[in-house]
């Protein structure tokens, strides 16, 4: 075993949270793990206990309690600040394949459906241990997330290039300040064919995971604006879906509220999210399609994604045909 450390916050590492820095210096350590210690106390930042979205500052000490040494079980393998996780040929082509934009203060990816945003439970390939293979040079900053998407949800996602990008980027997701739209595929046509949807949600676990259910009294405020793009006999709609606020599984648990699962989402819809006979992938058809947001440099920033091959594949199938999309200033939003 290691004693006990007391290590720094580089300055590249400012503003990062305190668990994604811990496992980018011992990446070994589980989750659950890392969880345990913090609960414990045995992890203190600045000589005080902190949780796992603590977020950190250049110059603090994080205190790391004694931890398997190489070759014992469950052995950490600390690397330095930054040291590149190796990435795959075919994961770093990938990944350049999916840049949407890229400046100074940004990049943004079109996430491809299947790909895990940060790593969990049995997840060991996700989009933020690769996200080195993005510098543009050995001595940049390490690309920043801002904000997540589900695995099984494509589309725009935005990292930031700098510790001052991600501390803006991040204000604007939380003042609200951004625009998000998603393409869904759903099975059925909800009624009415535009509104507004304002259910609370919260987290209950279950058979398929843990997921979000609607809760009028203990859960989170969720608004969601959805209208009707076009539907093929009502057996499925194409659904253009605006989220007001940004609650985990939001859209997946109102599109199943409405009555209408989305199409290949079995986690929510069970059965009822698949079509009996029809020629598309059991993939679940959602896309975060367009992305306004303001840009760390100033003025406006808008990104649009194209769909996945499966999505793409299914509005070939069902006849709808993407030009017939509403613009944003014809959403009445």
């Amino acid at each position: 075993m290691s004693g006990v450390q007391t290590l720094q916050v580089a300055p590249e590492e400012a503003d990062q949270r305190l668990d994604r820095w811990f496992r980018r210096r011992f990446p070994t350590v589980s989750h659950g793990r890392l969880e345990k210690l913090l609960r414990t106390g045995q992890v203190r930042v600045d000589g005080g206990r902190a949780k796992a979205n603590t977020r950190l500052a250049a110059g603090q000490n994080v205190r790391v309690p004694p931890l398997p040494a190489p070759g014992e079980a469950s052995a950490p393998s600390p690397r330095r600040p930054g040291a590149e996780p190796q990435v795959s040929d075919a994961d770093r082509a990938a990944l350049r394949a999916a840049v949407l934009h890229e400046d100074a203060w940004l990049i943004v990816l079109n996430k491809p459906a299947g790909l895990a945003t940060q790593g969990g439970s049995g997840q060991t390939r996700h989009l933020d241990a690769m996200l080195d293979a993005l510098r543009r040079h050995p001595d940049d900053d390490r690309p920043r997330l801002v904000h997540r998407l589900d695995k099984d949800t494509s589309g725009v996602l935005v990292l930031a290039r700098s510790a001052a990008a991600a501390r803006a980027l991040t204000a604007a997701f939380r003042r609200r300040e951004t625009r998000k739209v998603y393409w869904a595929l759903v099975v059925g046509a909800p009624k009415p064919r535009a509104g507004t949807l304002r259910l609370a949600l919260s987290k209950e676990p279950g058979a398929r995971g843990e997921r979000m259910v609607p809760d009028e009294t203990g859960g989170q405020t969720a608004v969601t604006d959805y209208q009707i793009v076009d539907d093929a006999a009502g057996a499925v709609s194409w659904l253009w879906m605006e989220p007001r606020t940004g609650r985990t599984h939001q859209l997946r648990a109102h599109a199943l509220a409405l009555g209408t699962p989305i199409l290949g989402d079995g986690k929510y819809g069970g059965q009822a999210a698949f079509l009996g006979g029809a020629e598309v992938e059991r993939r679940m058809h959602l896309h975060a399609r367009l992305l306004v947001l303001p840009h760390p440099g100033g003025g406006a920033l808008t990104v649009q994604a194209p769909l996945p091959p499966h999505m793409a594949d299914a509005f070939a199938y069902f006849g709808f045909a993407e030009a017939d999309a509403p613009l944003l200033e014809d959403t009445g939003s």
